[in-house]
């Protein structure tokens, strides 16, 4: 990979992809502090919801007239499987898409309407990865690697190429890890151009497989890995691209799928945009960083979440904000005492989304049943001040695990 490569990236790619501009965060910004200005570059926004499509495409164009002919093929249930299926429609391209059986199946059709030809095979990714080399060595067609190819990943670096040339005194980027493959185009273009420039690769706690190889010194794979971020958890970083990882990443940082959830809704409330949970890496680990007054970008690599678990991530951020919780009081099953309790909530602003009432809790019901509530406060502070005052009015509130 060299200069002229990723300047051929960065004009090939400009036939398919969106221009997703900087966009400054006053929000994320003050998170880093010390003077820091924070800028997204919002992939989550680019055609077919994330940055894959740039190294799709750009692979593909370096393919022979004879192997376009032939095809391209790959094993994906993400959004390497959409980029894939894009490019290769825009080439005329023949696509195979390996996919896992257990994929959700507006996925599968997604990635159909683009055009490609979808084989279910295997329960998970790494079967359905096999089964593609399999029918690309029997069939001729080209595999396109998600992360570890050169090609690949120089077509993911015109992502820095575009940040440099909106912002060109940028002094670091950071950058989410699953194989590696973005991360290496980033960082690999930024250290040609820009040296002087922090490049911060961010994993998932739970899939940190960068980190460990880079500690290790060589490419090691991880017994199991554990996180939200479905689209970073990878047990091995790419062989091939691995020296570029070693030379020019200059710090690795870990993020616990907590911030992950958290910054879902940072992200919701102050920019209105859905970024998945692997794309979101970069700004939950913001407040982890030791700097002051540089200028911050955080690639936002993707936005594709299905409504199911964009749903359980608002909830679970909500109640790590301690913006929802569930509260047990004590009070006597006689007429009159459910309106007392609302009476004080109300006094204080909180609001109830739920009641359950508990008459068995004791076998003295004039001494007390239990009533569950659920209520939304503005967060911990207000929190605690409605459970102040619930205890001083006798009720003995206890927190109780929240589920909506």
């Amino acid at each position: 990979m060299d200069l002229r490569s990723f300047e051929e990236a960065a004009e090939k790619v400009k036939e398919v992809t969106l221009d997703t501009k900087l966009i400054y965060s006053d929000y994320f910004s003050a998170i880093a502090g010390k003077g820091n200005k924070v800028f997204l570059k919002p992939e989550n926004m680019q055609r077919t919801g994330a940055y894959k499509i740039r190294g799709a495409y750009y692979k593909i164009s370096r393919l022979s007239e004879d192997e376009k002919a032939k095809g391209v093929i790959t094993a994906s249930a993400g959004n390497h499987a959409q980029g894939v299926a894009y490019a290769a429609k825009e080439y005329g391209v023949k696509a195979v898409i390996v996919m896992p059986t257990t994929t959700p199946l507006i996925k599968v059709n997604r990635t159909k309407a683009l055009g490609a030809e979808v084989v279910l095979y295997g329960d998970i990714y790494d079967e359905a990865c096999d089964k593609a080399y399999e029918l690309a060595k029997s069939e001729g067609y080209t595999f396109v690697h998600p992360f570890d190819d050169e090609d690949v990943a120089t077509g993911q670096g015109s992502i820095a190429w575009e940040i440099f040339k909106e912002q060109p005194l940028t002094d670091m980027i950071l950058v989410p890890v699953g194989g590696g493959g973005l991360a290496t185009g980033v960082s690999t273009f930024t250290k040609l151009l820009h040296p002087n420039t922090e490049i911060v690769a961010v994993e998932p706690e739970g899939a940190a497989c960068l980190k460990a190889s880079l500690d290790a010194g060589e490419v090691l794979t991880l017994p199991q890995v554990s996180t939200i971020a479905d689209g970073t958890a990878v047990k091995t970083p790419g062989a091939k691209i691995f020296p570029y990882l070693q030379k020019n990443i200059d710090k690795v940082l870990t993020v616990p799928d907590e911030d992950l959830v958290a910054a879902f809704l940072d992200m919701v409330e102050n920019h209105k945009m859905i970024a998945e949970n692997s794309g979101l890496l970069t700004v939950a680990a913001l407040k982890q960083l030791d700097c002051e007054n540089k200028k911050i970008v955080c690639v936002i690599s993707g936005g594709n979440m299905d409504v199911i678990t964009m749903s359980s991530v608002v909830q679970q951020g909500l109640i790590l904000r301690d913006r929802i919780f569930t509260v047990s009081v004590l009070l006597p099953d006689k007429p009159g005492e459910l309106q007392k309790v609302a009476g004080v909530i109300a006094g204080e602003n909180g609001n109830v989304i739920k009641l359950e009432h508990n008459q068995f809790v004791s076998t003295n019901r004039n001494a007390a049943v239990e009533l569950r509530i659920t209520l939304e406060a503005f967060g911990t502070e207000h929190k605690d001040k409605i459970l102040t005052v619930l205890e001083k009015e006798g009720y003995k509130p206890k927190i109780v695990r929240t589920t909506l």
